[in-house]
């Protein structure tokens, strides 16, 4: 897994292992996190995957930042 430094050099769609990546959590917690309510998952057929814009906004808002 490549180690990321910034936001900007994230790839625009993430999947669960690059998300547990990102996120210092396990792939099963990514998977756990990209089935709850609320978390910005877009479904591509069976594929999930995380806008990484919709990811850095759910991360400022569950910061308290927005």
């Amino acid at each position: 897994m490549k180690n990321h430094t910034s936001y900007e050099h994230l790839p625009l769609m993430l999947n669960a292992n690059q998300l547990a990546g990102v996120l210092g959590i396990s792939r099963a917690g990514a998977y756990e996190l990209m089935h709850s309510r609320g978390f910005p998952t877009l479904r591509i057929g069976k594929r999930m995957m995380v806008p990484k814009d919709h990811l850095t906004r759910w991360i400022d808002q569950q910061s308290g930042l927005i």
